[in-house]
């Protein structure tokens, strides 16, 4: 594994949407869905708006690896699953959707942000080069 540098955080964690993908089992990659991202400190953060039953999510938790596009970067990422970060973890999270989103309405911003979305939460680790 890798760390994220500094440009891509700021590329990656100040584009409106990131693009997002799994691997199928085969190695080739899933169409691309288009998400919300925000960053945290020196973390990429997705979440799953719609619950688990969401396809992406739920091919990405059954993958743990996939690829992500945005700002101009293109990574391969594991999906590291954040939903036993501490409570105060989230509540970042929860602010940084906030700082990010909030011009699109709390409806919206509500898909993303509290207790409900938790389960749904993925860190984006950088892997291979």
């Amino acid at each position: 594994m890798s760390t994220w540098t500094e440009d891509e955080l700021r590329r990656v964690g100040d584009a409106e949407e990131l693009r997002v993908a799994s691997y199928r089992r085969d190695g080739s990659l899933r169409p691309y869905v288009i998400i919300w991202v925000v960053r945290v400190g020196d973390d990429l953060v997705i979440r799953s708006a719609y619950g688990p039953d969401n396809g992406w999510y739920r091919r990405a938790k059954a993958s743990g690896r996939g690829r992500i596009r945005a700002g101009g970067v293109e990574r391969d990422v594991e999906f590291a699953d954040a939903a036993s970060d501490s409570p105060a973890a989230h509540a970042a999270i929860d602010a940084a959707y906030h700082a990010k989103y909030d011009r699109h309405g709390p409806r919206i911003v509500g898909t993303v942000v509290g207790d409900q979305v938790i389960e749904t939460t993925f860190r984006l680790v950088p892997s291979g080069s």
